[in-house]
């Protein structure tokens, strides 16, 4: 397993130490440190409770191993998650225009402001204001032109069925020059 980027980029935009995220999750530094780094994995316990602490979905630990990563990996889908306030929190297979741990705590118009990234904006505050999923065609300007996403938002709940953010599945629907 490799180093847990997403994790690492979490802790250092909440602005705190290995031994602070510990301490909150009541784990020892040492194992999260192992965390971080990617030699050992979470129980499920460990990572709700890292997931309060830091502000993710849970899952996101058991989407790193899981058979369909290697099945979507290099594929046209782009799946996410993202907070209440639209920050992403964990990012797999993005655009080649985009690196994914450089995306994490920040926003579709921080990433870079367009028609493409403020529809999906509007797409995720939808889904958090109705709470429930929400499905649209959205086109983006990237680097090899535009391309177009069917892009499927869905509210993202906690065990507490406490509303915490958005997963999207945009899978690439058409290329334009």
């Amino acid at each position: 397993m490799e180093r847990r980027h997403w994790l690492i980029k979490l802790r250092k935009i909440h602005q705190l130490t290995q031994e602070q995220v510990a301490a909150r999750a009541f784990i020892e530094r040492s194992y999260y440190a192992q965390l971080e780094y990617g030699t050992k994995n979470p129980s499920k316990e460990v990572a709700k409770k890292l997931g309060k602490v830091l502000g993710f979905h849970y899952s996101s630990f058991d989407l790193e191993g899981n058979p369909f990563s290697f099945a979507l990996q290099h594929s046209p889908m782009v799946i996410a998650h993202c907070d209440l306030e639209l920050r992403y929190t964990w990012i797999f297979n993005p655009h080649q225009d985009f690196e994914p741990t450089d995306v994490i705590g920040k926003t579709d118009q921080e990433i870079n402001e367009n028609e493409g990234t403020l529809a999906l904006m509007e797409l995720k505050r939808n889904v958090i204001e109705k709470q429930i999923p929400i499905r649209r065609k959205i086109t983006f300007p990237l680097s090899e032109g535009k391309i177009t996403y069917d892009v499927f938002g869905h509210p993202l709940y906690d065990d507490e069925s406490e509303l915490i953010g958005v997963a999207t599945a945009s899978t690439e629907w058409s290329k334009k020059d």
